[in-house]
């Protein structure tokens, strides 16, 4: 029987990335990937081809930038080119009451904690096991 959630004439691979991607679990890092990537089919590609979150944001085009602390709110006031910051991400993580914050920066970096970091790397680990798993 037919897998309807495939439309015909879309890539299975690509369309089981974006499923996965979509998934409660990995919404954090959807919105990161989606902040400093334009996605597609390319965005794909370089999650398959990436051994960690920071090579990912390396292919991409981004170098991260590890802080000590970020206070979401102070950043939102500087969000824009003169302010140096693209897009504020806060997350937090319910289930072990962390606050996992993310800046995406005009000069081509993500800032974030060494926490956050680790999280993140995580998440992506777990993102590529769930895209080699079998239907």
């Amino acid at each position: 029987m037919a897998n309807p959630t495939i439309l015909p004439g879309v890539d299975s691979r690509q369309q089981r990335f974006e499923d996965v991607l979509s998934g409660e679990r990995f919404k954090g890092l959807k919105a990161i990937l989606d902040s400093v990537s334009p996605g597609g089919e390319g965005l794909c590609q370089r999650v398959s081809g990436a051994n960690s979150y920071e090579q990912l944001l390396l292919g991409l085009g981004y170098r991260i930038t590890l802080t000590k602390q970020i206070h979401v709110a102070d950043c939102y006031s500087r969000v824009g080119p003169a302010g140096g910051i693209r897009a504020v991400l806060p997350y937090n993580d319910i289930p072990t009451q962390s606050s996992l914050p993310t800046l995406v920066n005009f000069d081509s970096t993500v800032t974030t904690t060494p926490k956050s970091a680790a999280f993140f790397n995580g998440l992506f680990t777990e993102l590529k096991a769930h895209l080699r798993k079998p239907d």
